[in-house]
């Protein structure tokens, strides 16, 4: 297992930022991802415009988890609604 900083940037709709949550951590559970620290950063202005949005919620995790479970995880979060850009980087 090795140490990961995850940041994601959900929908800055409440609801749909809740909703992405519970969605990321039900995959975090199911992929067996241990989740080390959890930091929400709140709403922010984004420096451009993605999937139409102007402004987003900031989470930021730290993470232990297979490099193998990553690939399967990041195929998902694509395709998971709520969440308009993330980013795994190794620590």
């Amino acid at each position: 297992m090795r140490d990961y900083e995850f940041t994601v940037i959900f929908n800055s709709e409440e609801e749909k930022t809740e909703q992405g949550l519970a969605t990321l951590t039900k995959l975090f559970e199911t992929a067996g991802i241990e989740i080390a620290k959890q930091e929400d950063m709140g709403v922010r202005t984004l420096a451009y415009i993605i999937k139409k949005q102007e402004k987003g919620h900031y989470v930021y995790f730290e993470i232990k988890a297979d490099p193998a479970n990553l690939a399967d995880l990041n195929t998902k979060l694509l395709l998971c609604e709520p969440v308009i850009k993330f980013l795994f980087v190794v620590k």
